[in-house]
């Protein structure tokens, strides 16, 4: 079954989990004005896969079962797959600023790996485990929030070392029937309005962190789980554009002694395949982090154009408009385009599907996550300054004031003050508000820390093989080619370059 944005938002209705927004606590989250932006954020990922003109991305066959399901639930089997999830998280976060819901895509990639390599080194039955509760989530079109980074307490401490064993989710007691889990995960994504949990570890690991090494499926309403959200969006603020409707809540979620039976626990202790599945969410994550901004990107070049037209600009007359679009255009599909290549240059896990190539996914959120600043600056510089200096919209209506700012604040003749005001405040919403702020860290912080995606760039590109090709062109193949003798030492000779024999001296003559 493929829910639609309607049923998705009622299907909440079945859930009661224990949510506190802004310190009081939510009695329905489905009716809840501050969370209303996040459920119609991961409500478009729904009503997308019934449009027709966007099932081919929308949509996908799941290998492992043969049904039709929604993209964002779906295990990537080739390169086409993970350009039409690109493509498709793209034209979703276009529409709603983040969609959300493709983190349950990223999460089902990495576990499906992980839990075969786990299976194969321990000779567990994870990986069944998991294939049966992923088909249970697209036979009912669930979502469900990654629950990753943990409160992490003293970053100096591994988590066995930590004086509060709780600053991470551990395992505190292992029944014949399940185990119980405790600690906090800090940044959880949706958490209040989906339907499960995935705790998963956030780390490389140590034997000696091995009850942090946990991987498990829990509802959202299962006793002892308590969610700590931030609202959704700007809901109810005349000035928010775009995130009175649209928007995302990240939360806490505390797991006070939860149980979790057997067939939803994925990992429990194997510390080195939870240091895969780390790496291997995040170079899925990251590969749809890439596609999640553009479509963020693409906002703010569509506002741009817009605003250059109600300014009464051309860019093909005013070069300096012009070269300031291109440099946003450069930034946007610069990073999708790694993104693109880490498709086209994916390789096939053993446990079947396919993974995006590690470096480019890692290049193009690196550059996304450094130069989201730069989008807004150049936004801000295309767009002026009525930005900054338009009155708020309680002054659209006041007859003491309307009248005469409507007179002024126009641009071109042919084009209402108030639409250059709507696209004024929709670009003031997505670059300099507290909303537009929280996208700005999210971006350089989610999915990652620039510093991680450094390191996965270093340890996945091949710098030796470049050394090689180098060493060859000055020294080998140019000796072999027999153009060149070599005179470095330990290629031709144990000294290195003849020392020349001094040149005789003349004879004295008697």
């Amino acid at each position: 079954m493929l829910m639609d944005a309607a049923q998705y938002r009622d299907s909440l209705r079945g859930y009661a989990p224990r949510v506190f927004v802004e310190g009081q606590a939510v009695a329905c989250v489905a009716d809840e004005p501050l969370l209303a932006p996040g459920i119609n954020g991961i409500g478009v990922c729904y009503d997308f896969a019934h449009r027709p003109e966007h099932a081919v991305l929308m949509t996908a066959r799941q290998g492992t079962s043969g049904k039709t399901v929604n993209r964002m639930t779906h295990i990537d089997e080739t390169s086409t797959d993970l350009l039409y999830k690109l493509e498709a998280v793209r034209l979703l976060c276009r529409e709603s600023g983040c969609a959300q819901r493709y983190l349950v895509h990223d999460a089902a990639n990495g576990l499906f790996q992980a839990t075969r390599r786990a299976d194969l080194e321990h000779g567990t039955d994870y990986h069944a485990r998991f294939l049966n509760y992923l088909h249970g989530v697209q036979e009912r079109d669930l979502t469900f929030a990654i629950c990753m980074t943990d409160a992490k307490g003293d970053r100096s401490k591994r988590p066995g070392q930590q004086a509060n064993a709780d600053c991470y989710v551990h395992i505190s007691e292992r029944r014949p029937d399940g185990i119980v889990i405790r600690g906090t995960k800090a940044i959880v994504t949706g958490a209040p309005y989906v339907h499960e949990l995935m705790v998963m570890p956030c780390r490389t690991m140590v034997p000696e962190d091995a009850a942090f090494a946990v991987c498990c499926a829990v509802p959202v309403d299962a006793e002892g789980v308590t969610i700590v959200s931030r609202r959704a969006g700007r809901p109810g603020e005349a000035a928010a554009k775009f995130s009175a409707k649209y928007g995302q809540s990240v939360a806490a979620v505390i797991f006070d002694d939860v149980f979790v039976p057997w067939d939803r626990v994925f990992m429990a202790g194997e510390t080195e395949e939870a240091g895969f599945l780390t790496t291997s969410y995040a170079t899925h994550h990251r590969h749809s982090c890439i596609a999640a901004r553009a479509g963020f990107g693409d906002l703010l070049i569509g506002a741009g154009a817009l605003m250059i037209e109600a300014n009464g600009l051309d860019p093909e007359r005013h070069g300096h408009i012009r070269d300031t679009m291109v440099d946003l255009i450069k930034i946007v599909e610069g990073f999708f385009a790694c993104g693109v290549a880490a498709s086209v240059y994916g390789a096939k896990d053993p446990s079947g599907n396919i993974m995006p190539d590690a470096v480019f996914s890692n290049i193009g959120k690196l550059l996304l996550a450094t130069q989201i600043y730069d989008m807004h600056r150049l936004a801000h510089t295309v767009s002026g300054g009525l930005v900054v200096a338009l009155p708020g919209p309680d002054e659209d209506h006041n007859p003491e004031t309307a009248a005469s700012l409507a007179a002024v604040l126009g641009g071109r003749p042919d084009i209402p003050s108030s639409q250059r005001a709507e696209v004024a405040r929709f670009i003031e919403d997505l670059t300099v508000s507290n909303q537009a702020g929280w996208y700005s860290v999210i971006s350089l912080h989610g999915g990652g820390s620039p510093e991680a995606m450094k390191r996965e760039i270093w340890r996945n590109y091949p710098v030796a093989e470049k050394a090689a090709v180098v060493e060859r062109l000055l020294d080998r193949g140019l000796l072999d080619e027999g153009r060149r003798v070599s005179k470095q030492p330990g290629r031709c000779c144990a000294t290195g370059c003849d020392v020349p024999e001094p040149a005789a001296l003349p004879v004295a003559a008697e």
